[in-house]
């Protein structure tokens, strides 16, 4: 056997190995069950048709009916307890909301696992429903940050989508492929099928999320908060700011759009893009408010009431301007920003 031979040979074993071992490294996800019960909002527990438990928070006036309901979806990471502040602040202002941990997060079942856009997307239609059915007549809003926004989009897009008389979305996890350099989507490529399972933990990166310290601090010392992630996960958060992305321009019903001049997780140019696709479709337009001093997390900022103010204000009067004055030229601030910044799709 000559020597070409043996290399042909040599690199079709390789890549034998490679797809076997690539194969053997599928990532993980954690679909749904099969329906076995009657799903159910039980105090503090979200009872799911297929036998889950999730955690609730909810946050509820203490003497008068609510005059409207909140749904709030957290971010990527994250559980429930990241709408704790608000949720306080909003009760005081005659606004109930409710938060769960979402599968995969905090204390719900199959922690630190990916359980699939679906998933996400039929839990939200469900709890949905069983809330309205708690507050019959009660307007209802859905909020979501970051991750908890996406999840929106993509279920107010669906053909089954649940009834809802506006969304907010905090900083919404739109940073589909399209938007990323080619190495992060290479990288990507090449570690969900190469090693699906590895942790990484984003040490090192030099990224802010807040300006509020304190917070920050304690989100490190919770146990629910997820510090290292699996390959896999990230993988499947992509896909759903994949869908997200693609999605937007079928949002349905009154939106509020917030987002941070300093946020440094989710980049400007996608945000745009989201933005760009969204007038012929949203009833009204969506209303856009660009915080100047507003990180990713602008929910619990050191200016996070300032927002909080703001949301409750939009809820009770969708119409006029916000006491922040955060609408004013935001369009065309953002819009500045990436020039600066020298954004470019697929860069």
């Amino acid at each position: 056997m000559n020597n070409r031979a043996r290399a042909g040979k040599g690199l079709l074993a390789a890549l034998l190995a490679a797809i076997l071992f690539a194969a053997a490294c599928a990532p993980i996800v954690r679909p749904p069950g099969e329906p076995i019960n009657r799903p159910l909002l039980a105090g503090d527990f979200f009872h799911t048709a297929d036998g889950l438990v999730l955690p609730v928070k909810s946050w509820r006036p203490q003497k008068d009916p609510p005059r409207a309901v909140l749904i709030a979806l957290h971010g990527f990471n994250d559980y429930s307890n990241f709408f704790a502040a608000p949720g306080t602040f909003l009760a005081t202002r005659g606004i109930a909301s409710y938060a769960y941990d979402q599968r995969g997060f905090g204390a719900a079942p199959g922690h630190g696992l990916w359980p699939g856009i679906d998933a996400l997307i039929a839990d939200l239609k469900t709890f949905a429903g069983l809330v309205r059915d708690r507050h019959p007549g009660t307007p209802i809003y859905l909020l979501g940050e970051s991750m908890g926004g996406a999840v929106i989009m993509v279920t107010i897009a669906d053909g089954d989508a649940p009834e809802a008389d506006g969304i907010i979305l905090a900083a919404p996890a739109v940073w589909g492929r399209v938007t990323m350099p080619w190495y992060q989507r290479l990288a990507l490529w090449i570690g969900v099928r190469l090693m699906p399972g590895a942790e990484v933990t984003g040490q090192g990166l030099k990224i802010t999320p807040s300006d509020n310290i304190e917070m920050l601090k304690a989100l490190g010392r919770d146990p629910l908060v997820i510090k290292a992630t699996r390959v896999d996960a990230i993988y499947g958060l992509t896909n759903l700011m994949d869908r997200a992305l693609e999605l937007s321009a079928r949002l349905k019903g009154p939106a509020l759009i917030l987002y941070g001049q300093k946020d440094e997780i989710i980049p400007r140019k996608p945000t745009q893009i989201m933005l760009d696709r969204l007038p012929a479709a949203v009833s009204g337009g969506p209303r856009l408010a660009v915080y100047e001093d507003g990180f990713h997390m602008l929910l619990r900022d050191l200016q996070a009431e300032t927002l909080w103010w703001d949301i409750a204000h939009w809820i009770i009067d969708p119409v006029s301007p916000l006491p922040s004055g955060a609408e004013k030229g935001a369009r065309k601030r953002l819009a500045s920003g990436v020039a600066k910044s020298g954004e470019r799709a697929g860069k």
